[in-house]
């Protein structure tokens, strides 16, 4: 396997726009990197820069410390995994698995080797002798992953490869994946739009927007510690509720922050260069705002929509203030539409964002710094 350095890479089509904008990016070896962002901010360019199958407009690319800009996709020592199975239809598995191999050049022993060791790690080793047409969506995906496990190659590379599966095949091919990962220790980069998979899979998250990187690093901090409203909003599900405010105290452990219909809420973070009259806005997880007046802070709202999912329920709420937010309640409660319901929150939960839309770092408890810090990414 092979670590990846990505360094000031761009991606430009006829000089005047700008696909990727300098971006600068370590994978590890051994590392599970997934790329997520909306439709168009790049991820699916940056696969296809890695694999060679678009030029580098500018920047360098190095995969296991040699440089690939100008190398052609089958000496870079990648295999890719496509959304679409690609499958040969009038081969079965077995000779759909080998032809790659054969175009390469290995002997039939070794040929052999690779395919059933592979397909033992998949469990298709039964299905070698079927044809694709007799092979159900899950049972595709495998076969198109051991097309690539048998290449042995320095780098995998998925694109989208689960979004062709319904849920429950979703969920289990997802946990294949993470096995084989461990299995294999592969470098991985995989593209996806979806939440889950990025948070389960990735030892890794990247969020891309326009072309740039707004926030990398592992699920659990880019989902505690966003830097910014773009990552604070995109990642988690439900997104953290934002609630817009003006700063009307500072002190050296914290901001009082009036938001709308004169509620004031204290919270415990840096000032920074927040100063009083300053537009900021509040963020706060579902999971965080609680049905009852144990928290500090109180609000509340009125009940809109309710989604009962077994174990819990997310309730859609419009506050007294006329901001609309997600709660994540008991889900052995009934709650009704139209019921005003009390709510509540610790100052230590909240995140604030300033004007710039850049995250004010949080205070730990006990930990007093003074307003003239600087906020520190």
């Amino acid at each position: 396997m092979a670590n990846v350095s990505i360094k000031d890479l761009k991606k430009s089509y006829d000089g005047k726009q700008n696909v990727l904008a300098g971006l600068n990016l370590d994978i590890r070896d051994g590392e599970f990197c997934v790329l997520v962002g909306p439709s168009g901010c790049g991820k699916s360019t940056l696969l296809r820069m890695l694999c060679g199958l678009e030029d580098i407009s500018g920047g360098e690319l190095a995969i296991g410390g040699d440089i690939v800009n100008h190398l052609p996709p089958a000496k870079r020592g990648i295999a890719m995994v496509f959304q679409s199975y690609a499958l040969y239809p009038h081969m079965n598995v077995y000779k759909n698995m080998a032809f790659g191999l054969k175009i390469a050049g290995s002997n039939k022993a070794d040929i052999d080797e690779r395919i059933r060791h592979a397909a033992g790690i998949l469990k298709i080793d039964h299905l070698l002798e079927r044809l694709p047409r007799e092979l159900s969506g899950g049972q595709r995906q495998r076969v198109a992953i051991g097309r690539a496990i048998v290449r042995k190659p320095r780098l995998f590379l998925f694109d989208e490869p689960l979004s062709n599966l319904d849920a429950a095949l979703r969920v289990q091919t997802r946990l294949e994946i993470a096995k084989l990962h461990k299995q294999l220790a592969a470098t991985i980069v995989y593209v996806t739009h979806d939440q889950v998979e990025a948070m389960t899979l990735g030892d890794k998250i990247v969020v891309m927007h326009d072309g740039h990187i707004q926030q990398a690093g592992t699920p659990l901090e880019l989902y505690q510690h966003p830097q910014n409203l773009f990552v604070a909003g995109f990642i988690g599900s439900p997104k953290m509720n934002f609630l817009p405010g003006v700063v009307t105290a500072v002190a050296e452990d914290g901001l009082e922050v009036a938001v709308s219909g004169g509620h004031k809420v204290r919270v415990d973070v840096v000032p920074g260069k927040a100063g009083v009259g300053d537009k900021v806005t509040l963020g706060l997880r579902a999971e965080h705002i609680h049905e009852n007046t144990a928290g500090s802070e109180q609000f509340s709202g009125q009940v809109n929509l309710v989604e009962h999912l077994g174990e819990a329920n997310f309730i859609y709420v419009t506050l007294s203030g006329g901001q609309d937010i997600v709660v994540r309640g008991d889900g052995n409660r009934n709650v009704g539409i139209g019921e005003t319901i009390e709510l509540s929150a610790d100052t230590n939960v909240f995140h604030v964002f300033d004007s710039d839309g850049n995250a004010l770092r949080r205070l730990k408890p006990g930990n007093v710094l003074s307003s003239r810090q600087q906020v520190q990414h």
